[in-house]
């Protein structure tokens, strides 16, 4: 950056020259003899002009398009923590590097399954329609996001660009480019990932539209995790000495695929009315510095009809007193009534699982050789599933807020659902050819919706599927809050229910590849849970109590043998568990402050009623401790260090075919993990439009004889300094 800065200065100083009254005068020698040119010296760039700076940022509910208040994702603070793979609060399991799969240790905040479980762990980069923040901005706002650690060998980088600008008032456009990729400290864990997205969205008072259109292309290497684990955590066992990349993993030129492309488009028409209401103190204050700056630029207008009479100025001036009187204080606003709503979301996905050198004792099933194969070339595997998925939603929804006596919002909707998957299957002579599975799905239902106000809002929704294969499923989801002021302050009560009763998804029912191969006849899956949530912002207290109830839980479950230094004979298949299983979950958010010094806690108990089944750690605790300060009173900074800690359990283990993780089933084989501080140090840093920051990632790596696991087989990076910055660019 300093060099393009001297770079940009060098070429201002070869080109421009000032001259003794302040003026820049070209110095090419043709420009300065054409006296032609600009004569008057009436140079508008030299008017100084102040760019508005604001933006405000907003998401969509996925099934109509509702829009949702968000915060922008510029904010500094743990700035440093949103690079890594763990997460913000370190919730996640990962493989070790960086972009990898992972999952979270917090139960309640685990997504369902979705119809393509290849992506689900790989959320850090790949964002839902419903999670996207889409832009209103005063100005072009560009974004431009740089992270790094290590060297070439070894190291991560991670380039982001963001670009966001209104053609008007009501239309917002921009686009992102994602580029993350890491070589990885241990042998064969590099991971490369490339996403671009295009959205766009315009606001009218009768019609609104939002639209997203996102590709991704994903490169993991897979290398099965390190043979042994006591290389890392009791090297002084072993006479030979390794360093990371040189401890022995258990596959190579092993590699997962994701390939796909997102289109998203939800839009509504509305009929209504206007009406006159009273414009808040911002919007007045607005309008008064328009009114200012119209007056002063009336003044400078020679060309308006000039007042030569009293009588004429008299008549005038009660004719504008008399209009200001009744329209100083009010804007016109359109009260919609009734919209009609159409969401459509299409999703093409492939996924490719591919191998040259698999060991030759590693899968326990083989369910074709390469003689089988047909439309299959890879040298030992390749296991390729493709899905499209197309998904319309039509509702009529009578909207809340056009009369004082319809408190809520109801809509009605259906949805038709078209999927399509692609993967092997096998003739009757045995040979390997590509078979093509469809389901058409139908589902109505109803939200009973309360938005607005500031005491009570509410939202409940039903839906049922009528046909295809899913015919039967129900999903009823509610949720309410209540605010109210205590001791000069806000407090808020917020509860949410749902009652599930849904049907695994096509792959958790039918899977096919070379060493993996099910086809189950799987119930119903029913979960029940009840959340609550205290929220008190004067001390920064969020209390958050939620008890979950499941029958016929589905997983993934996996198991293999211990052949000397090696492990063999894996396999991995989908199960479910008939009986009941019960899950409890307290979560404490505190912050807590005295003076330039912050202590911000995240305390989260789970039970589990079946650890075989669910195994989830009793206690997991984030807490980060730093000193807040500003230096001359511009440069922000946060110096301190984030630490999480977790309790011993039999972690999921992670099954490199399918890039998710699953349950160990093998008793004689099982790891526990936890009971390990994984700790952060960093100095984070904010000035004006930048954020910037350096940080050493598993600062404990090097002691504690290295327990430093998240994933059976698949040790953290040892401690890295971890440098980034992002910067905000105005017009």
């Amino acid at each position: 950056m300093l060099m393009l800065c001297g770079i940009m200065q060098a070429k201002a100083q070869d080109y421009n020259q000032l001259t003794e009254d302040g003026e820049f005068s070209q110095r090419n020698s043709n420009s300065r003899s054409n006296g032609s040119f600009n004569p008057h010296r009436n140079d508008t760039t030299k008017q100084s002009k102040v760019v508005p700076k604001g933006i405000y940022v907003w998401t969509v509910d996925r099934k109509f398009g509702n829009i949702r208040k968000a915060e922008v994702d510029t904010l500094p603070h743990l700035y440093p923590q949103t690079t890594l793979a763990t997460g913000k609060h370190g919730e996640y399991n990962t493989t070790g590097s960086n972009y990898t799969a992972r999952l979270s240790r917090i139960f309640i905040d685990r997504k369902l399954t979705s119809q393509f479980l290849f992506t689900d762990g790989y959320d850090q980069m790949m964002k839902q329609p419903d999670e996207w923040h889409f832009t209103n901005t005063l100005s072009p706002i560009t974004n431009l996001s740089y992270d790094n650690c290590g060297d070439k060998t070894t190291g991560e980088d991670h380039i982001n660009a963001r670009f966001a600008v209104n053609a008007g008032k009501r239309t917002g456009i921009g686009f992102n480019i994602d580029y993350l990729y890491a070589r990885g400290y241990f042998q064969n864990q590099s991971t490369s990932h490339f996403l671009a997205t295009i959205y766009g969205s315009h606001l009218g008072d009768r019609y609104q539209m939002h639209a997203l259109f996102t590709t991704n292309h994903q490169k993991v290497s897979e290398n099965g995790g390190i043979t042994i684990d006591e290389y890392i955590t009791h090297p002084e066992l072993y006479t030979e000495s390794f360093s990371d990349n040189e401890i022995p993993v258990m596959m190579s030129r092993n590699w997962n695929r994701n390939h796909g492309f997102h289109g998203f488009l939800s839009h509504r028409y509305s009929l209504g009315f206007y009406r006159k209401v009273k414009m808040t103190e911002e919007e007045l204050k607005a309008r008064a510095f328009a009114i200012e700056a119209k007056k002063e630029k009336a003044a400078k207008d020679s060309t308006r009809i000039r007042v030569d009479s009293k009588q004429m100025a008299d008549s005038l001036l009660t004719e504008q007193a008399r209009q200001d009187s009744i329209d100083a204080t009010m804007k016109r606003e359109f009260v919609p009534v009734t919209s009609f709503i159409h969401t459509l979301d299409v999703s093409s996905q492939r996924h490719i699982y591919q191998a040259y050198l698999s060991p030759a004792d590693f899968y326990q099933d083989t369910f074709y050789d390469k003689a089988a194969e047909r439309n299959y070339t890879g040298d030992s595997i390749y296991d390729c599933t493709q899905m499209l998925d197309i998904r319309n939603t039509v509702a009529i929804a009578l909207l809340e807020g056009f009369n004082k006596y319809v408190p809520a919002g109801l809509k009605v909707f259906a949805t038709h659902d078209y999927r399509r998957f692609n993967m092997p299957q096998k003739a009757d002579n045995g040979t390997v050819f590509t078979e093509r599975w469809n389901d058409h799905g139908i589902s109505i239902g109803g939200q009973l919706i309360k938005s607005q106000g500031h005491t009570l809002h509410y939202n409940a929704m039903l839906e049922t599927w009528l046909t295809g294969d899913d015919a039967g499923q129900l999903k009823l989801n509610g949720s309410a809050d209540v605010n109210f002021p205590l001791f000069g302050d806000t407090v808020r009560l917020a509860a949410k229910a749902h009652f599930y009763r849904l049907n695994p998804t096509f792959l958790q029912r039918h899977y096919h590849s070379k060493h993996l191969w099910w086809d189950n006849d799987l119930s119903k899956e029913t979960r029940t849970r009840i959340e609550g949530t205290f929220t008190y912002e004067k001390t920064h207290t969020s209390l958050r109590v939620a008890i979950e109830e499941m029958q016929n839980y589905t997983y993934l479950a996996m198991s293999y043998g211990i052949n000397g230094e090696k492990r063999n004979a894996f396999t991995a298949t989908m199960r479910q568990h008939s009986g009941n299983i019960n899950v409890m979950t307290a979560q404490l958010d505190q912050r807590l402050s005295l003076g330039p010094l912050h202590w911000d806690n995240i305390l989260t108990y789970q039970s589990s009623s079946n650890e075989e089944v669910l195994p989830l750690p009793t206690l997991n605790v984030f807490t980060n401790l730093y000193l807040k300060f500003k230096i001359a009173h511009v440069l922000t900074v946060e110096l301190g260090g984030a630490a999480t800690w977790f309790t011993k359990y039999y972690a999921p283990d992670y099954c490199p075919m399918l890039s998710q993780y699953a349950v160990q089933e093998n008793t004689e084989s099982r790891r526990q993990m936890g009971n390990f501080p994984f700790v952060d140090v960093y100095a984070n840093l904010h000035l004006k439009h930048a954020r910037f920051f350096v940080m050493m990632t598993n600062a404990t790596g090097t002691s504690f004889n290295r327990q430093s696991f998240l994933t059976p087989h698949y040790p953290l990076n040892r401690s890295t300094l971890h440098m980034g910055v992002s910067w905000n660019f105005f017009n």
